[in-house]
């Protein structure tokens, strides 16, 4: 019998695969795929979430992602441009989650594939076929898609115009490699936002926040959507001048940004966006899935498994702030005016983009 089950092998449960098993818990990961895909969200890795790595014995190098150190902000015609905190790095979720993965099994803990979990009960995970794979504490990390028995509702103001979120590859290029640099970039528009940056094969991640309505208006099409923002956005329309439209747009639907829990019982350790969704423009989400994971291994080996709920709550409370501000900017990038006004801000007080960059980290434990 297993001491821990960990659900879903992404960033947050392979960290705590890997953190569980090196301190001689019987692990079993658990992973739905049959192989290492490149998940729509997290290309971004900021300055705290490589140190996070680095702690895992996962090295920069091995990662081999495009470096980072710029951010700018798009509003119109608008543009501001900012020295990040520290050097970030882009990088694929297929690269990164099957690095991660490879140290979850070196370090000893079992990887199952093509498993699909389906609910949790009473201590035991139910798969698809009707098997029961039971173990005292159970670690859920099942990513952005809902999980039977574990509702994450948006914020009120969300829930009449949902978030949906869109992810289109940019195929590497030279001119693609002049545009974007070693930055990330941040598109912002009425209702909704794009996110933009290079990754270690020299392709652009293009992936975008935005709400049902806006992509209605472009009648239901993800490209019709993006060529639309293309014309309607220069600076946005350069970079997709590039694109590949014969590669399809992933999506995601109904993504509760700015959602968190404080509750679970004991035994049932919630990673990740099963933890909380905090909006993507602050580029923290990997950072989010290692804090939590973290966070969940080391009160696990302090007291097993009654300490989740209390895990639960100090993680919640660190959520607090980030997510308030993560929120805030997300909002203000969505209105015309604000977005404006806070590019035009970024540009006269570049340290204040600095102190928001750094406030929205998830801090260590």
């Amino acid at each position: 019998m297993s001491d821990a089950i960990v659900v879903g092998a992404g960033p947050a449960g392979s960290a705590a695969a890997i953190g569980l098993a090196r301190g001689g818990a019987r692990t079993l990961l658990l992973e739905r795929a049959r192989e290492t895909g490149d998940a729509l969200c997290g290309g971004f890795l900021s300055w705290q979430t490589l140190q996070r790595l680095d702690a895992l014995g996962i090295e920069r190098a091995t990662l081999g992602g495009q470096a980072v150190r710029r951010v700018r902000l798009f509003a119109g015609q608008r543009y501001s441009q900012t020295a990040l905190p520290g050097e970030a790095m882009g990088v694929s979720r297929r690269r990164l989650d099957g690095i991660l993965q490879a140290a979850a099994v070196a370090a000893g803990a079992g990887l199952e594939r093509g498993v699909h979990a389906t609910a949790l009960e009473g201590g035991a995970v139910q798969t698809r076929d009707g098997a029961m794979m039971a173990a005292p504490s159970i670690f859920l990390a099942a990513g952005k898609h809902g999980f039977r028995g574990f509702p994450r509702e948006p914020a009120a103001w969300q829930r009449a115009d949902p978030v949906i979120g869109l992810r289109l590859r940019l195929p590497a290029h030279r001119t693609l490699d002049r545009m974007i640099g070693d930055a990330v970039e941040l598109h912002l528009f009425d209702r909704g936002y794009a996110g933009l940056v290079r990754q270690e094969d020299g392709s652009g991640n293009l992936c975008l926040a935005v709400h049902k309505s806006r992509l209605d208006e472009a009648g239901g099409d993800p490209a019709a959507l993006l060529r639309m923002l293309g014309d309607r956005l220069p600076h946005l329309g350069e970079r997709l001048a590039h694109a590949d439209w014969s590669r399809a747009v992933d999506a995601i639907g109904h993504v509760p940004y700015g959602w968190r829990t404080r509750d679970t019982p004991p035994g049932m350790f919630r990673l990740g966006d099963q933890a909380g969704v905090i909006p993507s423009l602050a580029g923290e989400g990997m950072g989010l899935a290692l804090a939590s994971a973290e966070g969940a291994v080391a009160a696990w080996r302090h007291g097993g498994r009654d300490t989740a709920p209390a895990f639960q709550k100090q993680l919640a409370a660190k959520m607090t702030r980030p997510f308030a501000l993560a929120n805030l900017v997300w909002r203000m990038g969505e209105n015309r005016n604000a977005a404006a006004a806070m590019t035009g801000m970024a540009s006269l007080f570049p340290a204040l983009v600095r102190m928001m960059s750094q406030a929205t980290r998830i801090e260590p434990r």
